[in-house]
């Protein structure tokens, strides 16, 4: 999927697509997708989309088709991302990674982009989408693969926090633009994540190793701010042996160096982006989360996001809001 191909951070309407124009946009703008429909020449479709950064929203309204993610369609090289797709009105049903959920109004699914997967819409229906970068979530590859096609539903156990906030997005996607509204959106993903976590431990589809690597991620998240953090830390404070954690990590295609990376360049761009952070200079945020060496933080934002520290803060943060000096 290239987002790129969007608008960043714009708002667009496509009324009245033809099962053609949809097929079209449908997979520039998601993914290589095959889509059918029992009669064609009448189907019809509308989308309205706002970018936020590397978040993308869609509200789609759709005749009754068939979606279809199949494996000669996905690169295995291409960028991993995240699909939720909340139902609006009508119905779908969704399968992926061996699971099968039919979703009916006010209920939300998770999906991947690098594993196939199927979606049908047998009425006329309305549902919100929503890709991002699956590195956006703090789970491992293993993990999320657990939580996939599980249905989260309005009126039952944490469902009743979360969808809420997506049915508001929703509905107000016209005023999201700007740092405040990719805050957000990134705090409702969160809150989807420990949600769908919480159901896959109330199912019992957790794996039996898989504490060691919450546990570890968990330490991770804690002890950011510290530059020392490293595996042989990690372990000893675990009580397991370096072999062990860096096998969990491995199982899951990641090292421990590289995700103690990762996450500490990911709360530096987050805290960029955030408005209320603006005075602080970009050296006081990195050493925040134990990068001490502004050089060295500098290069690493570049070649993990495509662009220097300052000049992500900058044109995220354009406006009246004048970003401190990094």
């Amino acid at each position: 999927m290239d987002v790129r191909q969007l608008a960043e951070s714009r708002t667009a309407t496509r009324p009245g697509l033809t099962m053609p124009e949809w097929r079209c946009l449908i997979s520039r703008s998601f993914a290589p997708l095959r889509l059918s429909s029992e009669d064609e020449r009448a189907f019809r479709a509308e989308l309205r989309e706002v970018a936020l950064e590397e978040v993308h929203l869609f509200d789609m309204s759709t005749d009754a088709h068939r979606v279809v993610r199949s494996p000669d369609l996905i690169d295995p090289a291409a960028r991993a991302y995240c699909k939720l797709s909340l139902q609006l009105s009508g119905s779908a049903r969704l399968v992926q990674d061996g699971r099968t959920c039919d979703l009916a109004a006010g209920d939300l699914a998770l999906y991947v982009t690098q594993r196939p997967y199927e979606l049908s819409y047998e009425e006329a229906q309305r549902s919100l989408v929503v890709i991002f970068p699956q590195s956006m979530v703090h789970l491992s590859p293993d993990q999320i693969s657990l939580i996939t096609a599980t249905p989260v539903s309005s009126v039952s156990g944490l469902g009743k926090v979360a969808v809420p906030l997506f049915e508001q997005l929703a509905r107000n996607m016209d005023v999201l633009s700007g740092p405040h509204a990719m805050s957000l959106v990134r705090s409702a993903l969160d809150m989807l994540v420990t949600v769908l976590s919480a159901e896959s431990r109330e199912s019992g589809r957790d794996t039996a190793e898989s504490p060691l690597l919450q546990q570890a991620i968990a330490l991770i998240d804690e002890r950011l701010g510290d530059p020392e953090l490293g595996p042989h830390d990690i372990a000893e404070h675990l009580f397991v042996s370096l072999r062990q954690l860096h096998s969990r990590f491995a199982a899951n295609g990641l090292t421990v160096a590289s995700y103690i990376r990762t996450r500490r360049l990911q709360a530096i761009r987050q805290d960029l982006a955030n408005p209320l952070l603006a005075h602080e200079a970009v050296h006081t945020i990195s050493t925040r989360y134990g990068l001490v060496d502004a050089s060295h933080v500098s290069k690493a934002f570049k070649t993990e996001f495509g662009e220097s520290p300052s000049a992500y803060r900058a044109r995220i943060l354009e406006g009246p809001l004048r970003p401190a000096p990094g």
